[in-house]
């Protein structure tokens, strides 16, 4: 004992391990790394087994209204204009507030899921469809007078007209919108996404052969574009409620009509307004960009340029908050890379994109002018975007709201008026600076 006390020295610890349990302690940390890892791709591989199908499904609902634009584009930058123009006013008026409704599905039916009471799940979508049914109303009273609405505003008066010749095409959309985007959240929270994906592939691909027909073979014109869209948006929402109907993975969750859907409502709403402000308040900052370029010298060419929350909410439903919080890790990194990605494509096919929507030298060369800028923009959407779900996810669409308006509003919109109109940038500044407070939140303090 003596012997150990003097060859102590100020520098040895004071708890003496040994060399077998250091081996230990160290083959213990070792192996907590490799669980951890192995949690982090087993993580990955259930986003990209749900992500994938789920941006496909995505981008082809999106392609529906490209597409259209295509072939509008082709009768000339007036009728492309126009469409455009019509385009922004109605997400603006119509399309943002039934998808931000929408999307408290995301939080009902995720925690619902997640918390097994896979009853629910049919309760909460009947509920919001009977809501955004409802809302649908007003918003196609203001899309049946976008024209005089765009005159009232300053906009071109040319364009306002054929704007609203085209809106009012599109009130039937609205219904079938916000009908789509209720099926979608009810099977997105159950995680079947394949049947989503096939409905949509179908959908898109008879869309060319109707869009084609009425916009060249009818003497409809571009008007045909608008037509052809809620033709397609109307068979996409029936594919999806024949596959609730009649397949065995809804047996669970779709049980028929029920009254307590009704008796529901309240919570839906309760939780819906603030989901359509966070979500509008987002989307509106962007309309509103290709509403201001209507003020900008020639805005005809300047109009023709501009033309997660599913893995969080399962698990929290399942008290797995410290799943929820890995899911949101796990989908930070996906949305990196895959906005590096994206935003190369965007810089090598600059000089050529600009011809899928219109044959005008000018406008082609505009949109290769403002594709790094986007390709900035779409990076730190991505961003954005898992941020944005993780709060639905976790039911905060309250602070997401107020975090959107600081930045779109305080910040975004403000620097776009001091680019487009002061510094004399025209058309190429105004997305570029919207998007960067929206990305400014870690993924920790949103779950904490």
């Amino acid at each position: 004992m003596a012997n150990e006390v003097e060859n102590m020295s100020l520098d040895s610890p004071l708890i003496q391990i040994s060399k077998e349990n250091g081996l230990s302690y160290d083959r213990e940390r070792s192996s907590e790394k490799i669980s951890q890892r192995n949690e982090f791709f087993v993580e990955m591989k259930k986003q990209l087994w749900l992500a994938g199908p789920l941006i496909t499904v995505n981008l082809l609902l999106y392609f529906l209204q490209v597409i259209s634009l295509m072939f509008v584009g082709h009768l000339g930058e007036l009728a492309l204009s126009g469409a455009a123009m019509a385009t922004s006013f109605a997400s603006v008026s119509g399309f943002s507030i039934l998808y931000g409704m929408s999307s408290a599905l995301d939080t009902l039916c995720g925690q619902s899921n997640g918390a097994k009471k896979h009853h629910m799940l049919g309760i909460h979508m009947q509920g919001a469809v009977f809501v955004v049914l409802l809302v649908s109303i007003p918003l196609a009273i203001i899309l049946e007078n976008t024209g005089t609405i765009l005159i009232k505003l300053g906009q071109d008066p040319e364009i306002s007209e054929a704007a609203g010749i085209y809106a009012s095409c599109m009130i039937p959309v609205l219904f079938a919108y916000g009908v789509l985007q209720c099926l979608v959240r009810f099977l997105q929270t159950q995680n079947i996404v394949f049947p989503m994906m096939l409905c949509s592939g179908i959908t898109t691909i008879l869309h060319f052969p109707v869009c084609w027909i009425l916009v060249f073979k009818s003497s409809l014109g571009y008007r045909g574009a608008a037509f052809a869209i809620s033709i397609s948006y109307w068979i996409n929402a029936v594919l999806l409620a024949l596959y609730i109907k009649f397949s065995s993975s809804c047996t669970k969750t779709w049980a028929g009509f029920s009254k307590d859907a009704l008796h529901n409502i309240p919570t839906f709403v309760k939780l819906a307004i603030p989901s359509a402000i966070m979500v509008c308040l987002a989307a509106w900052s962007f309309e509103m960009v290709v509403l201001l370029s209507g003020f900008l010298p020639n805005p005809k060419l300047e109009t023709s340029v501009l033309s997660i929350s599913t893995r969080v909410s399962n698990e929290l439903g399942a008290g797995n908050a410290e799943a929820a919080c890995l899911a949101v890790r796990v989908v930070f990194v996906i949305a990196t890379i895959e906005g590096i990605v994206v935003g190369l494509v965007m810089i090598l096919i600059r000089n050529i994109w600009g011809y899928a929507y219109s044959n005008e030298v000018e406008v082609v060369r505009h949109v290769a002018n403002i594709m790094p800028i986007l390709a900035t923009s779409n990076f730190l959407d991505g961003l954005q975007a898992v941020l944005s779900g993780t709060a639905r996810g976790c039911g905060w669409q309250n602070i997401g709201a107020c975090v959107n308006f600081g930045s779109y509003y305080l910040v975004g919109i403000p620097s776009a008026i001091l680019l487009a109109f002061i510094l004399k940038l025209g058309g190429k500044a105004k997305k570029a600076t919207e998007r960067v407070l929206g990305s400014a939140i870690h993924p920790d303090a949103v779950l904490r």
